[in-house]
């Protein structure tokens, strides 16, 4: 049976080819966009963790996304947490959502109190000392193939890079938070506050602490832990459905193109049918004769798929080093689990179609 099946494919080579194909461009599909708008969050997740803050301070109503509540508050916020019993670090920041090559944050800081959260580590350079330096992460200075002394274009004014450092920190472009703040129409304000405490333990305690102050009642805080931790599919607007709608077509791809191939190729194979049932194949047989030539057109299109995946990751990782690209095997097992599904079912109706036929007609079938 398995050389039967193998000469079928053989014997139609660009149809085997086509349909190969269109498994591999739904597994392509299902892994790049899973890898990155998964990757983004994860690197999203891996750069607060790398803040150094044990609390986060918002104000009342802003988002859990940082960057698209502006500044709305004054950052001298910052002296009144600082003062707090357990509080070591208070550090303001406004965040300033931007898009241009790629979507980031752009960290407005006080560059003394962030750098108290968890020290910079400088690859080259130094920290601010104009009003107009911007420090960048080595992902960026690779990116834009920046070095110290570059100047580069930030909100239509030009910065002068004074700093190199490690990724990892939040965003990938620091400013003084004057200066953003500047830019921006919102002198004095800042969007948040990360907070350093003497020990984790002790969140519950300063939670309660800034509660009972007078005037921030309101304000959000959580643990740096917990907005982690709401980072995920399912928290963000719109993500999971877009997700599970280009997931949706993919399958939709794969399926409609394997039900018209191997549809096609059983109205093609009617005498050939035929003459197997005449001698005396059963309708059991035909079936399986059709799901395994689906079932190998299905792994040959898998394993092309993750192949063509591998080489998508390979450019996106050298054309756009700033999107994170991770190729995982849970989705690598579920991508061949809905392509290789997709395809079967898409081959059983022609398959029991095939299984119907009476020999006699299929014999005098031309």
């Amino acid at each position: 049976m398995n050389r039967l099946v193998v000469g079928n494919l053989v014997h139609r080579p660009l149809r085997s080819l086509l349909s190969l194909t269109a498994v591999a461009i739904e597994v392509l599909m299902i892994l790049s966009v899973t890898a990155i708008m998964l990757g983004m969050l994860n690197d999203s997740r891996q750069r607060t963790s790398g803040i150094g803050a044990d609390l986060i301070v918002r104000p009342a109503n802003s988002s859990f996304l940082v960057g698209v509540s502006g500044a709305p508050v004054s950052a001298k916020v910052a002296e009144v947490l600082a003062k707090l019993p357990h509080v070591t670090v208070a550090a303001p920041v406004a965040v300033q959502f931007v898009t241009g090559r790629s979507l980031e944050n752009i960290f407005g800081i006080d560059y003394a109190s962030f750098n108290a959260l968890r020290p910079f580590v400088f690859l080259s350079g130094k920290p601010f000392q104009e009003p107009f330096d911007v420090i960048i992460d080595d992902v960026e200075a690779r990116t834009g193939k920046k070095k110290v002394g570059d100047t580069m274009t930030i909100l239509n004014h030009t910065f002068t890079i004074s700093g190199i450092v490690e990724h990892g920190k939040g965003g990938r472009l620091f400013i003084p938070l004057t200066t953003l703040d500047r830019l921006t129409g919102s002198e004095g304000k800042a969007s948040l506050f990360y907070l350093k405490l003497d020990t984790p333990k002790n969140a519950g305690l300063v939670e309660q602490e800034i509660r009972a102050t007078p005037g921030m009642g309101s304000y959000q805080v959580q643990t740096i832990q917990d907005l982690i931790s709401q980072m995920t599919p399912s928290k963000l607007p719109g993500l999971e459905p877009a997700l599970n709608s280009v997931i949706g077509i993919a399958c939709i791809i794969g399926f409609l193109v394997i039900f018209q191939s191997m549809y096609l190729a059983v109205m093609e194979r009617t005498r050939e049918i035929g003459i197997l049932k005449a001698l005396g194949a059963s309708k059991a047989y035909i079936v399986s004769v059709i799901l395994r030539e689906t079932g190998m057109l299905a792994i040959g299109g898998v394993i092309f798929g993750i192949l063509l995946t591998v080489a998508a990751r390979e450019f996106v990782r050298s054309t756009f080093p700033t999107i994170a690209f991770p190729i995982t095997l849970h989705w690598v097992i579920w991508a061949t689990i809905l392509s290789m599904g997709g395809a079967l079912i898409g081959a059983s109706y022609p398959a029991f179609k095939a299984a119907q036929k009476d020999p006699i007609d299929a014999l005098a079938y031309e």
